[in-house]
């Protein structure tokens, strides 16, 4: 299957069983999803989304945490939040691959939105147009204060619910002064946002949200699988920051002193396995060269659980992941300057 045919099939075909799932468990997310950015790097050719919320997503099961955003390799990026729907974000992806610029595409959603009121909705798109990147935004009339969105040629930073201008101002400001590569932009401008009461809902737990995710996929990535993705989700009893836990994950992932070591998917060899586990993991591929590699686990709040140095003459190396909780968790695998990452469920 062609690629983009399999990004719209499995596009499709995600949006359907979460729609299905959660009108039958709980209803729409009828919430406002707070801030964020899309962005791409019309060097490199990167595409990226960032943002964060209020939103209890233990509620909502079917939702991954990073489902507002959605990546284009090569192409662009969509945000969409604020009373989402599914249907509304399909549409927009049909759009993009359509090859409507970002504004084309902000006007047919205005003028096509599900349930006919795009006073509530709130966009922000992205894309490569020509010799050249180009950005527009939505933020209805009718979404709750502070309310706004700030565009440039390479970005679009949205928010709702905010405890003022000043947090959409922050974002941009970090993220323009950033000089680093797209994933370091985009983590400094989540960055300009940790303030206690950014989404107003959370003043009281004493945290700027409640979830939040980063990914970022270059030009040969496969639809739907970016070569960075880290994400944190909390509840509000917690009283844990989750884009401090972010950053965490990010700089396990990530450095921004070095440049990029995104590792793209389809040229790692390192495999991880068995995933699912029963309380072991083997990890194959690495030969590493020079320092012993590392592997790095952590939970969905950001907390580093485990640390193991693997020999350098190690190949193949098993670990046992000890009496950790069952459920889900990042790891990261260090080697050869490189970055491996992915999620691993714990039975």
């Amino acid at each position: 299957m062609p690629q983009l045919a399999q990004f719209r099939y499995l596009r499709v075909m995600k949006n359907t069983l979460l729609t299905l799932f959660c009108m039958a468990a709980f209803g729409s997310i009828h919430a406002q999803d707070t801030f964020s950015i899309v962005a791409v790097d019309s060097v490199t050719g990167e595409v990226g989304s960032a943002g964060a919320s209020c939103v209890n997503l233990s509620f909502f099961p079917g939702y991954p945490i990073d489902f507002l955003g959605e990546l284009f390799p090569g192409l662009g990026a969509i945000n969409t939040q604020a009373y989402y729907l599914a249907a509304n974000q399909q549409n927009a992806a049909e759009r993009m691959e359509a090859g409507d610029t970002p504004e084309e595409i902000i006007d047919w959603l205005v003028a096509n939105d599900v349930e006919g009121n795009p006073t509530i909705r709130q966009y922000g798109v992205v894309a490569f147009v020509g010799d050249g990147p180009q950005s527009a935004a939505h933020t209805g009339a009718s979404t709750d204060d502070y309310k706004g969105h700030r565009t440039g040629a390479t970005y679009s930073i949205q928010g709702n619910i905010l405890l003022g201008p000043e947090i959409l101002d922050s974002m941009e400001a970090r993220f323009l002064a950033e000089e680093g590569d797209l994933a370091c932009k985009l983590m400094a401008a989540m960055q300009g946002a940790n303030i206690i009461g950014a989404d107003t809902r959370c003043a009281g737990f004493g945290t700027s949200s409640l979830f939040a995710f980063l990914k970022v996929a270059q030009t040969d990535d496969l639809p739907g699988n970016p070569s960075l993705l880290v994400a944190v989700k909390t509840t509000g009893a917690q009283g844990i920051e989750p884009i401090d836990s972010l950053q965490v994950l990010f700089n396990a992932a990530h450095s921004c002193l070095t440049g990029t070591n995104i590792v793209n998917p389809l040229n790692d060899p390192v495999t991880v396995y068995p995933n699912p586990t029963g309380g072991t993991v083997t990890i194959h591929g690495l030969n590493p060269s020079g320092d012993d590699a590392a592997f790095m686990l952590f939970n969905l709040e950001g907390k580093q659980m485990m640390q193991v140095y693997i020999p350098t003459e190690s190949p193949q190396y098993t670990i046992e992941l000890g009496d950790l909780p069952s459920g889900n968790y990042v790891y990261y695998v260090q080697y050869d300057g490189r970055q491996h990452n992915g999620t691993i469920v714990i039975e």
